[in-house]
């Protein structure tokens, strides 16, 4: 039988949530919870708590929202609740060495990759953006480098072709809350090794920015393709055509021998809407326009003024 911990979670988003719901359901007592202050949100900008902390007070567990760990009160709240190790997941802060050596047994990670590839912000969105076939979760024995800590635990998971950044978040985000209590339950018996990682092999996973969303036509229809996937349903990728903001939240790769601009309409009827790419043609499956709900091609097209926006020979503006 594992010993039970007394554990610190750190975490701000929807990811981490499962991670803080599984340690909560483990025998191991979560003692406090910190995450990032409350913020303005939504267009209403009415101040919003985060998934970790509304959780973490249905508890009725201290929640901590330090800016950062500068203070030394910061630094002696924390180690005011005597933990013997610290969770982060997606908590947003870089900790600073105080902090990993305050908890006995320090600070461990649920990263959403297979370490070393793909350290970073955006590592799920970035795995399927690159074409990657594979990735995982990574429990890491956190240090003061971004993401360079010895790895504890690994667990690989198959990306597939119809995977988006939103189904792929929340597969491993169950993963990762599986694989996390496994972590502590060995961690508690001094039964885990620590593997260095292979700094030769990283890559970075760039946090992602709205203005990266809109589509290069010059691209391949194949890149293309990944991106709309990676990029769905944050920050969704999208193009231009009259000015209006047309987002791309699903689309096909059609191999096509046709030489045209890239950007130009090929075809647009009840199958999609066909876009001339620097390789092949990407076929728009579902839409959104300003002030509309996504919608399949053929619905779009219904409206007879959408069918003039998208009309054969109209092009999508380039980069």
């Amino acid at each position: 039988m594992p010993n039970s911990l007394k554990v610190i979670f750190a975490g701000t988003p929807d990811f981490a949530t499962g991670s803080l719901a599984a340690v909560l359901k483990s025998h191991h007592q979560v003692v406090a919870v910190y995450t990032q202050p409350d913020r303005k949100a939504g267009r209403g900008k009415k101040i919003s708590m985060s998934p970790v902390k509304e959780l973490a007070l249905e508890h009725d567990i201290p929640v901590e929202q330090p800016i950062n760990f500068k203070s030394e009160e910061s630094l002696a709240q924390l180690a005011s609740y005597e933990a013997d190790v610290m969770v982060v997941v997606a908590y947003g802060l870089l900790l600073p060495q105080s902090v990993l050596d305050t908890p006995r047994l320090g600070c461990i990670n649920v990263h959403g990759s297979l370490l070393p590839r793909w350290r970073g912000a955006a590592p799920i969105q970035r795995s399927i953006q690159a074409g990657d076939t594979e990735t995982g979760v990574t429990i890491m024995q956190m240090e003061a480098g971004l993401d360079t800590g010895p790895m504890l635990l690994t667990a690989s998971l198959p990306i597939t072709e119809q995977d988006t950044g939103s189904s792929l978040h929340d597969k491993l985000a169950e993963q990762g809350a599986q694989l996390l209590v496994e972590a502590l339950d060995k961690l508690s018996n001094n039964q885990l090794s620590p593997t260095p990682q292979d700094d030769s092999l990283a890559t970075y996973a760039h946090k992602l920015s709205k203005a990266e969303a809109q589509l290069d036509w010059q691209l391949s229809a194949q890149e293309l393709e990944r991106t709309i996937r990676a990029f769905n349903s944050w920050p969704v990728a999208y193009s231009l055509i009259d000015e209006a903001t047309v987002r791309i939240w699903q689309a096909n790769v059609c191999q096509s021998q046709t030489k045209s601009e890239p950007g130009v309409i090929l075809q647009a009827d009840s199958n999609g809407i066909l876009v001339a790419c620097g390789q092949d043609g990407l076929l728009l499956t579902e839409l959104q326009l300003p002030g509309s709900r996504a919608m399949s091609a053929k619905d779009l097209l219904n409206a007879p003024k959408n069918q003039q926006l998208f009309a054969l020979g109209r092009q999508f503006a380039s980069l």
